[in-house]
């Protein structure tokens, strides 16, 4: 059993700015945290953990639904901006560098929990200046441009990948990326028709899949004896990839947002996805076969890296965005599909590449800089 001295509570601050992508490693962590403090009795200190956040929509969402407060700062990304806008970010930058210098004297955290993106820059770095111990959880093989900034300043770095542990040097602990533990209980499906094809494009929805799946709906429409489609598209697109599928009668199952996404894995014969980190390891973690289309404007090409390395494992098939077509695309699903025993041994591969337990271990490194101050 941990101890943590006299402590009434041990406040962790969640930094989690963005797309689900950090956002729910995150949360997998806090609520093994939590769990833990549930589990220990009176006795021992209360987790007190809150989330600061961007002000996106899914954040406002996932995290007070989850039962964690959020606070929210306005914050900008530098990386690829140019013009005005880069200007207005950068000009944006010092503001909210106070604004989380402020905010880590009044909530005075144990311990600050970053994932990346641009907000865990500014935040993970005022942590440091005040002697705050600092864990970033690193999800991708390659890192991103604030990832490798911030690697000098952080005290421990979770890695999601081996190939990123050169940016940490001795820091650096090979954790996996952690998932909500509802994907690690995914069962093995049996594919029979009629199959089910999820598409997912990230948190927010992929342009290009959901403009190529309104290209297939035509296809579609006459494999619909054998085939389902399962999609989120985002809110932009919803309206318009809903009504491809109607008027083309195709079956479809279409949504904004997929809340119970270990659901639509469990239903799920095929995936067609991003290869954004979170998402292959969620599928690593269901055991489910994927056509990867890595997102080509990602920072440093990290997400052509996670589906090559899903690739090579024998865990998906990746297609460029410039060789993504409606007829690529079908036959991509019509080839794999038809071959059962391929696809049970795509699934077997992704499962191979899940590290179970990653919350608990990220969770181990958190109360071991917790102990440390105390």
């Amino acid at each position: 059993m941990a101890s943590f001295g006299a402590a009434s509570e041990v406040r962790i601050l969640m930094v989690a700015g963005g797309t689900g992508g950090h956002v729910f490693p995150a949360l997998a962590v806090a609520e093994e945290l939590r769990a833990r403090a549930a589990h220990r009795g009176p006795l021992q200190p209360a987790y007190r953990i809150e989330f600061l956040g961007t002000k996106r929509p899914l954040e406002a969402q996932v995290i007070p639904g989850a039962g964690f407060p959020l606070r929210s700062v306005t914050a900008a990304g530098l990386k690829g901006m140019g013009g005005l806008r880069g200007l207005r970010n950068l000009l944006l930058l010092p503001l909210t560098a106070l604004a989380a210098s402020r905010l880590l004297r009044e909530f005075q955290p144990q311990a600050v929990v970053g994932v990346g993106g641009y907000l865990a820059g500014p935040v993970m770095l005022e942590a440091a200046l005040q002697d705050i111990p600092t864990l970033l959880i690193e999800p991708n093989a390659v890192p991103g441009f604030t990832n490798r900034a911030l690697a000098p300043m952080v005290r421990l770095a979770a890695l999601g990948f081996e190939p990123a542990a050169s940016c940490y040097g001795g820091k650096a602990r090979l954790t996996g990326l952690p998932v909500r533990a509802a994907f690690e209980r995914i069962p093995c499906k049996p594919h029979t028709p009629p199959f089910a094809v999820l598409v997912v494009g990230g948190s927010q929805g992929s342009k290009a899949i959901n403009d190529v799946m309104v290209q297939c709906a035509p296809i579609l429409q006459r494999e619909s004896e054998w085939l389902e489609v399962i999609h989120q598209t985002g809110e932009k697109d919803y309206c318009a990839v809903r009504r491809a599928y109607q008027e083309n009668g195709v079956r479809a199952q279409v949504h904004a947002f997929i809340h119970d996404m270990p659901g639509a894995l469990a239903a799920a014969d095929l995936v067609v996805s991003r290869s954004g980190a979170m998402t292959v390891a969620e599928l690593a973690a269901a055991g489910r076969a994927a056509l990867l289309v890595p997102f080509p404007a990602a920072a440093d090409q990290h997400q052509l890296a996670n589906a090559r390395s899903f690739e090579r494992a024998g865990a998906a098939r990746a297609i460029l965005q410039a060789e993504l077509s409606a007829e690529r695309l079908m036959a991509e699903i019509r080839l794999l599909l038809g071959q059962p025993e391929r696809l049970a041994a795509m699934e077997r591969a992704a499962k191979s590449l899940a590290r179970p337990g990653a919350a608990g271990r990220i969770a181990d490194l958190v109360e071991e800089m917790v102990r440390s101050v105390s």
